[in-house]
């Protein structure tokens, strides 16, 4: 990998950290959980559309990925990578579909739902207060359900330096289906936006430090791949 390709990598996850700091001290999180929650609850939070569809119907289409990324790494179903290439990328993609969704184990923080000004039972506490509980369940930050389609970065990654046309595709692809899942849960009250930014975040910054530190053990650039932009 170019090592300017790798700065660039590097720079968009300092200013994507940024703009999460800036969407953190807006406020902004309970602003849009209001527009589809009141004090009664959240209405979509158990529809058919959202819980099952986009939810459950989420879960399988991660798996139904993961899978189809397992055969390619297996029996290449594109000419391109190398099979060590596939191999490293599918380890890497299976470790931060685990890690990210494992910090929700350790967070202290309830979903909107069990909040008091949704019908639940418990106060309003900032995940980025850590170690202070709002006496909630917890587990609830960041987004685990994001990271079924976030976690999928890593197929950028993999086909950039081949193929830049579809890289770029797959990359759409996944930022766009984490989103719906994100809004998906925003209206069902499972999740704040900042849930799924942070899961967003997190497994780009993972992905870019797996791409540096391959390239330090491998000693030399890999293929010229194409910039993410341009």
């Amino acid at each position: 990998m170019r090592p300017n390709l790798l700065r660039c990598d590097l720079l968009i996850a300092l200013l994507a950290l940024g703009l999460l700091l800036a969407w953190e001290a807006s406020g902004w999180d309970r602003s849009l959980a209001r527009s589809f929650g009141t004090a009664a609850g959240f209405a979509w939070r158990d529809t058919w559309w959202a819980a099952h569809v986009l939810h459950d119907g989420g879960r399988w289409l991660g798996a139904a990925v993961l899978l189809l990324v397992v055969v390619d790494a297996a029996r290449p179903l594109l000419p391109g990578p190398d099979r060590r290439e596939r191999l490293f990328w599918l380890a890497t993609t299976v470790a931060v579909a685990l890690l990210v969704p494992a910090l929700k184990r350790i967070s202290r923080t309830s979903c909107p739902w069990e909040l008091a000004e949704f019908g639940g039972t418990v106060p309003y506490v900032p995940h980025w207060l850590i170690g202070l509980s709002d006496g909630g369940p917890g587990h609830c930050f960041p987004s685990g359900h994001a990271v079924t389609a976030f976690a999928f970065f890593g197929v950028y990654f993999l086909w950039r330096p081949h193929r830049p046309v579809l890289a770029r595709r797959v990359l759409a692809g996944v930022g766009v289906t984490g989103l719906v899942f994100g809004l998906t849960q925003l209206a069902r009250g499972a999740h704040f936006p900042s849930h799924t930014f942070w899961s967003a975040w997190l497994c780009w910054t993972l992905f870019v430090l797996a791409a540096a530190a391959r390239q330090a053990l491998d000693g030399k650039p890999q293929d010229q791949p194409a910039p993410l932009l341009g």
